[in-house]
């Protein structure tokens, strides 16, 4: 077996991007308005979209009704637009005001649409970019959305600078060159505005760079705090003796003590998910991804921080608490998928939760104030490599999941194909969000039913190269089916409901006052569920598969929903880089190898509202 066939969709990007790579342009007009508002005053709107997961808990749950259970059927297309870059679109764009803002995979150009004038473009902002980043972008050259504050657009591009643009004019106010993407270090994630700090994080551990987070001045663009995964406690910011773990403290050098010798350097760790923030405890909230390489053989220990949901003080980046799901991770759960913040009664009692669907197949419930493990329960019944999570406070095992030796790649050596693995390496959920509606109080989840064979083998660590170490395959879950999107209460573990697709629910979800959940599918449908009982109120097939997120705002009086499709990401990248070996893209062009049945690249945004003026 060719140990190079793992990487082939990472390694071979460029051959269809490269040819939007283009010099800085910002094509301006005048904007429709002669003043922006601030991100606290557009965010309060129902009427704006001015947050990445719409508000800083990332319920993506939007108090508009015009829209509802009743009339949803009669949804039609309202009006469309071209982006002109065929890859996958793994974001959503915002609203404020009377100006729509979306960005595109590589080159990452930035468009402002004017929606008072037939979305005539105002503005874009072509960014120069290398094209040597490209094949270092693992699983597709997506890009997660744009950010909004003080008046500018912000823009993480895929070589890892970030870019301040001026909302109105397009123009550049600040850069800031965060980490090299000769070593493997790339953007992709949607930043985050909290008042004057923008947060931005990382990609890159499939080339074992070293993850974090940094806080940057919205003023210029200057780092104001940055903290690590993996190393010694002044890097990752942790205070040995406050920052606490399942209830006691983290003691010193928690991370140098379970990585093997400076192994952490390496470790991966990565933070290309979401981030939450809640403005009263002033948290900020994250996941880190899977530590470097993927044969864990070569890791021996917990591996910590990798793996791990980090609640961390906004003003001074350290952290308050940690917790990690997934010690020595042997599987590639990235731990990085949204924090949902929800207060929620659990025993008679109300409880600032946080909820966080994770990739290996558990959905977590913790105390978002102290970081006390309340609930967790398997989210997809095909989970196997673990029979759950030890919940006595008194067992040394506490809060560990109890793995099944036969599910864990590396318990019996390397050079062995461990076969049935649920879920596979892209989880049981991705980046793709859920949503939460505090109506119903459940959680609405788009999530991928699919499974693997692992086969880790030894590999080198050479900067910039791929250091993976692992070859895999996917497949369908139990039923034969990819995707299920369901209705789902994590404090009780039931689901209420449940759809089932040919192919993974890629698409990330959004609920509204009317009743109504919207998500995307690989296939390219767009689709209206009833929040209560799951029926499919309306399904539209866009020009390409969706991995973008829905989104909704309201303009001159009328709703609407929108949404980015455009095949690609880890699923779809057999698509987007024109791959068919089965074993590349980590398993994933096998295992969607017949989505080219059913829907091609394409590059669009959809826009929907109901009939009348």
């Amino acid at each position: 077996m060719k140990r190079t066939r793992t990487w082939v969709a990472c390694a071979a990007l460029g051959a269809l991007a490269g040819a939007f790579v283009a010099g800085p342009t910002a094509r301006a007009q005048n904007a429709t308005s002669s003043s922006l508002p601030s991100l606290s005053k557009a965010a309060a709107s129902p009427d704006n979209w001015a947050i990445p997961a719409l508000n800083y808990a990332s319920t993506r749950y939007s108090p508009l009704n015009q829209i509802n259970a009743s009339n949803a059927s009669h949804l039609q297309v309202a009006w469309t637009f071209s982006t002109g870059v065929l890859r996958g679109h793994e974001g959503q764009p915002l609203v404020i005001g009377n100006v729509m803002y979306l960005v595109t995979p590589f080159p990452n150009t930035v468009y402002a649409l004017d929606l008072n004038n037939h979305e005539r473009i105002l503005w874009q902002y072509t960014p120069t970019q290398n094209p040597e980043v490209i094949p270092v972008m693992c699983c597709d050259t997506v890009n997660r959305g744009v950010a909004y504050g003080d008046g500018k657009i912000i823009l993480h591009q895929a070589d890892n600078t970030v870019v301040a643009l001026d909302a109105k004019t397009g123009k550049v106010d600040w850069t800031t060159a965060l980490a090299s993407y000769k070593v493997g270090a790339t953007g992709t994630e949607a930043p985050l505005v909290i008042g004057d700090k923008v947060i931005v994080g990382v990609s890159g551990g499939e080339f074992g760079v070293n993850g974090f987070v940094a806080a940057l001045s919205m003023t210029d663009g200057h780092i104001l705090w940055k903290a690590y995964s993996e190393g010694p406690d002044n890097m990752i910011l942790l205070n040995p003796k406050t920052t606490m773990s399942l209830g006691k403290p983290v003691g010193a050098d928690s991370s140098l003590k379970t990585w093997k010798g400076d192994q952490w350097k390496i470790g991966g760790g990565d933070t290309w998910g979401w981030y939450s923030y809640d403005p009263k405890l002033n948290l900020l909230y994250y996941g880190s991804g899977n530590p470097s390489t993927w044969n864990p053989v070569q890791r021996p220990g917990d591996n910590k921080w990798s793996m791990t949901i980090f609640a961390r003080d906004l003003n001074t980046g350290v952290a308050k608490w940690v917790y990690q799901m997934t010690p020595h991770d042997q599987w590639d759960y990235d731990g990085v998928n949204e924090m949902i913040l929800a207060d929620l009664t659990i025993n008679g009692q109300q409880v600032p939760a946080l909820v966080h669907f994770d990739r290996n197949g558990l959905a977590y419930v913790l105390n978002r104030a102290t970081g006390a493990l309340i609930a967790v329960h398997k989210y997809d019944p095909s989970v196997n490599w673990t029979t759950g999570v030890d919940m006595n406070p008194s067992s040394p095992n506490y809060g560990r999941p109890n793995v099944v030796a036969k599910y864990a790649p590396g318990s019996r050596g390397v050079n062995v194909n461990y076969k049935g693995i649920c879920p596979a390496a892209l989880g049981a959920k991705d980046e793709q969000p859920a949503s939460f509606d505090p109506q119903t109080g459940l959680f609405y989840v788009p999530t991928n039913h699919v499974c693997m064979d692992y086969e880790p083998y030894p590999v080198a660590y050479t900067a910039g190269q791929p250091y993976v170490g692992a070859t895999l395959s996917m497949f369908p879950g139990p039923g034969g089916y990819m995707g299920r999107f369901i209705a789902f209460n994590p404090v009780t573990g039931k689901t209420v409901w449940q759809i089932h697709d040919q192919f993974s629910d890629w698409g990330g979800a959004l609920t509204t006052a009317g009743g109504v959940v919207f998500y995307g599918t690989l296939k390219g449908y767009l689709r209206a569920v009833d929040a209560k009982t799951g029926k499919i109120l309306y399904n539209f097939k866009t020009p390409s598969g969706i991995i973008g997120n829905v989104m909704t705002y309201m303009h001159n009086g009328k709703q609407y929903i929108a949404v980015l499709s455009g095949v690609g990401g880890w699923a779809g990248i057999g698509l987007a880089a024109g791959l068919t070996d089965p074993h590349a893209g980590l398993g994933a062009v096998g295992g969607y190898a017949a989505l080219k049945n059913y829907t091609a690249l394409g590059g669009q945004l959809t826009v929907f509202a109901l009939p009348g003026s």
